[in-house]
């Protein structure tokens, strides 16, 4: 269709050079193909509304994917990535960002600034903090961390009102911080394989809560008052 044109490269080992020409392109694939760095050209696509490139071996992205001014979807899963690439901070209408199984340790505060992001993935990797700037994510509905190193929670994560699922599993999580029973949206709350020492009270009263995820934590068999409180209400507590 005129307008929505899409382009799946899997499976070549390098992105034709007309590629760039394409000023129709809406929907850009170029991930699996062992890319160890995304060409300049991309800045040409105009057009863009979802860049894939996961499941290469960039360890940065060009500073002319941030001029890709209408990116919404981003996926950068799978590569070497040590930081989220500064070319990230220039996509203001970014709604979704994949960022998963990379070797990410930090984030930036710039990152509070991509304020249309509704998903943000960053499971497997190496985080073991979080910039309180995360707060700034106002529509942010989805944040995914399993798989990191977290020791410990910024209380602005408690400003995220439209978080709908927290998944906090397999970390090193012992306590959490109050705020988070600020979250008057969440539904799902994933703290699987953490070893947690407590429960903030505050999540007692969580009023859209469905799911709280306690398996493969200190929390069995005895249940904390909390998550029995939770249980009794009719959210599905597992532990």
């Amino acid at each position: 269709m005129p307008g929505h044109a899409a382009l799946d490269l899997r499976g070549l080992r390098a992105i034709p050079p007309a590629t760039w020409g394409r000023r129709d392109l809406r929907r850009l694939v170029a991930a699996e193909m062992g890319l160890e760095a995304l060409p300049d050209g991309v800045g040409a696509l105009t057009a863009l509304q979802t860049l894939d490139v996961a499941h290469n071996r960039l360890t940065d992205l060009p500073a002319a994917v941030g001029t890709l001014a209408g990116l919404e979807i981003l996926y950068v899963g799978d590569n070497r990535l040590a930081a989220l690439p500064d070319a990230v901070r220039g996509l203001r209408r970014l709604a979704y960002l994949g960022a998963d199984a990379n070797a990410i340790t930090w984030l930036p505060g710039w990152i509070g600034e991509l304020c249309a992001l509704v998903e943000l993935r960053l499971q497997g990797n190496a985080l073991r903090a979080l910039p309180g700037a995360l707060g700034g994510l106002a529509g942010l509905r989805e944040l995914h961390l399993r798989d990191n190193a977290l020791e410990e929670l910024p209380a602005a994560l408690g400003r995220l009102g439209e978080l709908r699922h927290l998944d906090l599993r397999a970390n090193r999580l012992r306590a959490l911080p109050t705020e988070l029973g600020d979250l008057r949206r969440l539904r799902v709350l994933d703290l699987r394989a953490n070893p947690l020492e407590g429960l903030p009270e505050a999540l007692a009263g969580l009023p859209a809560l469905e799911k709280l995820d306690l398996r493969w934590t200190p929390m069995y068999p005895e249940l904390p008052a909390v998550a029995r409180a939770l249980r009794d209400r009719g959210c599905v507590v597992l532990a």
